[in-house]
This record gives structure tokens, sequence and C-alpha cells, in this order.
């Protein structure tokens, strides 16, 4: 009985329902895709499969930050792409690394920030302001190195593709890439916050009831701004992680990431409604998004097929959690 309470008590905690269902439906899925090629779960593929679930992970979590607070942000994938040219054009114009890399990331929490102002002091709608936010980074991403790719990295090339792409620490026979190690220890910091500090209570709180939070004496503006700072700097990385995968800046990079990043954090059990949430599901998403890509692919369906699946799989799982939040309420 003691056993049961604690299993009951623990499957009761905010949204762990939910990431337990979506973990079972991820085992499911990665053993099915085993039986249908065994090359499916090989080390090597395990090892890239990991190092292409980086990047979704790491939106997904700036994009939860946002959707429990009550808000969404589409500008996501905009930042990827100034980022990476950003990134790319200043070391291939001889820059220092670390100077390029903090001004990459300088430029990306600005965007952030505005973000947050526009939705918390300007009381504009989320989705209007970083669809605006978002024209708006994709347009400097083109005109960084004036409409044209940047080819090249320059001397710091090396360094840099090895400490966000190709390099890596081994685990007995297993190879862990460094945008690996990355995002774990991104996911561990923001989780930590989130779960464990006042600020992540004030988050599920203003995305709860903004009213009832203010009330408590919760700084709505404040809190709203750090949750469109953190999506700023996930998409920093990520974009800096584009960079290096392509060895060079592409002003397209980040193109549907927005989209990415919902399906994560919504797959994970992360509300659209606001308030509700783990960044443990996160992971699980993240891990059902790869797994579908990659599991298709070996099984030879076509890109639009992946992508329709994807869709569908986000659109249920946001139809799902509209069910069960206006359930609740009529139940309350």
């Amino acid at each position: 009985m003691k056993k049961q309470s604690i299993i009951s008590d623990f499957l009761a905690l905010r949204g762990m329902g939910q990431v337990f269902t979506v973990t079972v439906g991820l085992l499911v899925l990665f053993a099915v895709f085993s039986c249908i090629n065994y090359n499916f779960c090989s080390e090597r593929n395990i090892s890239n499969l990991l190092r292409q679930l980086a990047p979704i992970l790491l939106i997904g979590i700036g994009q939860a930050y946002v959707l429990i607070t009550g808000n969404i942000d589409l500008s996501i994938g905009s930042v990827v792409g100034m980022s990476c040219m950003i990134s790319a054009t200043l070391m291939s114009h001889g820059m220092d690394v670390n100077a390029a890399l903090a001004i990459t990331l300088v430029s990306c929490l600005a965007v952030g920030l505005l973000n947050g102002l526009l939705v918390a002091a300007c009381k504009i709608p989320p989705f209007i302001a970083t669809l605006g936010t978002m024209t708006v980074c994709r347009g400097i991403a083109q005109i960084v190195n004036h409409n044209l790719n940047t080819d090249a990295i320059g001397p710091a090339a090396d360094w840099f593709r090895n400490l966000f792409y190709y390099g890596s620490f081994r685990i007995g026979d297993f190879n862990v890439y460094n945008t690996v190690w990355i995002a774990f220890v991104i996911f561990l910091v923001f989780n930590f916050v989130l779960s464990k500090t006042r600020t992540g209570r004030h988050m599920y709180a203003i995305g709860s009831n903004p009213e009832a939070a203010k009330l408590s004496g919760v700084d709505v503006a404040a809190t709203t701004i750090k949750a469109y700072l953190v999506a700023a700097f996930c998409s920093c990385v990520v974009g800096l992680i584009t960079c290096a995968t392509a060895g060079q800046g592409t002003m397209d990079a980040g193109n549907m990431y927005e989209m990415y990043a919902v399906a994560a954090a919504v797959i994970g059990g992360v509300s659209t409604l606001g308030g509700t949430g783990l960044l443990s599901g996160v992971i699980v998403g993240a891990g059902i998004w790869g797994v579908l890509q990659n599991g298709l692919q070996f099984a030879g369906a076509p890109v639009a097929i992946r992508n329709i699946v994807i869709g569908v799989i986000v659109v249920i799982s946001v139809l799902l959690d509209v069910i069960i939040r206006t359930g609740q309420k009529k139940a309350s």
C-alpha cells in the first residue's frame, strides 16, 4: 500500500501523468522502429539521433518556458537564423571567437527582451508581437552578410565546430557528442530554475491565472520577460549549433523551428493554455519527434509523410490538452 501511495503521489505531480504516458509512447515507437529496421537501434544511429535531438530539446525548453506563462514565441526559428548568420559572419571576418559569441548572445537576448516588453508592458498579443520580431530577425539574418550565406568561419572554424558539433566524449563504447552534453547541462539549469526557484513558481502562477498572480504580489511583466529571455538564449545556442553543423552561416537556418519547438513542448505535456508542464516532458517530446523522423526515414517514408505525421500528433496533443483542461474547469 505504501509503495502504491508513493507511485500515486508521483503521478499526481503537476504534468507528471502525461510525461509518464508519452514516455510509454516513446518506448513503443522505439521498439516498433527497431523491429522494422535493426540498424535503427545501432550504437552509431543512437549516437547521431541524440545529436539531432539536442537542438530540438533546446528550442523546446525555450518554448516551454513561454508556453507555461500562457504566451507563445513565434520568433524562435528566426532568432536561430540570426544567431547562425551573426556568429559565422563575425568569425569569417577574423573576429575573436569569444567576442563573436558574446555579440551573438547579446543580440539574441535583445530580441528576447523586446518580445517580453511588447507582450508584458505594451500588452500586444504574443502571437502578433513575436510574429513581428520573427520577420525582423529573419531580415537581420539576411542583411548581415548582404543577402549572402557566409561560406566560412575563418581560423576559428576547427575549434568552433569541435565544440558545437564534432567534439565528443566516450562512455564505454558509446560516443556522446558535445552537442548532447551542452543540451543536457542547459536542461539541468533551466529545470532547476523552473522547479525549485521562486521565478519558476511565478511562471506557473501567471500561466494559470495572471490576475490572481498579480494580486499575490507576482511581478507579471518581469516574469514574462524572463521567459522570453530563456527562449532567446536557447535559440542562440541552437543557432551556434546549426552554424557548426553546416560549417557556415545560412540565411534560412531555423526555418520551421517554431513548429519543432511547439511540437517538443506540447507532445511532452506542456499546455498551450499556460500553467502546466514539466521540462522532463520536453525531453520525451523531443525524443518522440526525433524517433519519428529518424524511424520513418529508416522505413523509407518521404519527408512529406514525416511532416504530416508530426503535424497530426501536435494537433491531437493540443486538442487533448484543451479537452482535459476544459473538463477540469467544468468539474471544479
